[in-house]
């Protein structure tokens, strides 16, 4: 027997546990703020979603989220188009731009390598990538896929398909903790990852 006498509180509740993060007890919470909330205050929330999804598309340039094409980014031209810092997911570009140390461009690859979950090199934009490097502009790639053995195990890849091209390419340092996400992660701990880069060996 539910523990809802509403099958629609039921089915808002059972659609926020899917939300990164959010448990049962958390979706509750949600929901029951949701039901004290304003009318007004609910369909803005509705409306904001709806909008998010039908005005941001990904960039085709770097893959990072935009509601222009290509992405901000990508046409500032104080960017210096001669680094490229390589990441899994458009968050981490947020993150990275946080620091306020780095000042090249970006490549989201939107995940990383997994066998396991069925995440190949072709799931990812890494031909893009490689694309990318074809007209001679850029000089480094960044590996900045996060610490973990499937970050790792992308980032290997990248270094041996890209190693005959004309780049120098370098790993964050490890002020990341092996395990860890780069959301996780402090401003301060980020922006010495990024300083403290190495040659990929």
């Amino acid at each position: 027997m539910s523990v809802f006498q509403a099958p629609s509180l039921e089915s808002l509740v059972s659609e926020l546990t899917k939300l990164p993060g959010v448990g049962k007890k958390s979706a509750m919470r949600i929901a029951f703020h949701l039901l004290r909330s304003p009318r007004e205050e609910v369909d803005s929330l509705a409306a904001y979603l709806v909008d998010v999804k039908e005005k941001i598309d990904l960039c085709t340039v770097c893959g990072n989220y935009t509601e222009t094409e290509p992405c901000e980014l990508c046409r500032d031209p104080r960017r210096d188009g001669r680094v490229i810092c390589v990441v899994e997911q458009p968050s981490d570009v947020f993150l990275i731009e946080s620091t306020g140390e780095f000042r090249g461009r970006y490549h989201v690859l939107h995940g990383a390598l997994s066998p396991i979950e069925g995440i190949r090199p072709e799931s990812l934009r890494i031909g893009e990538l490689v694309a990318r490097l074809q007209d001679g502009e850029v000089q480094e790639v960044i590996l900045a896929t996060n610490p973990t053995v499937e970050g790792d195990a992308t980032a290997f890849y990248i270094g041996e398909t890209i190693k005959e091209r004309k780049v120098s390419v370098s790993r964050i340092a490890r002020g990341i903790p092996m395990g860890g996400a780069l959301e996780f992660s402090d401003q301060l701990t980020l922006a010495r990852a990024l300083k403290g880069r190495r040659g990929l060996e």
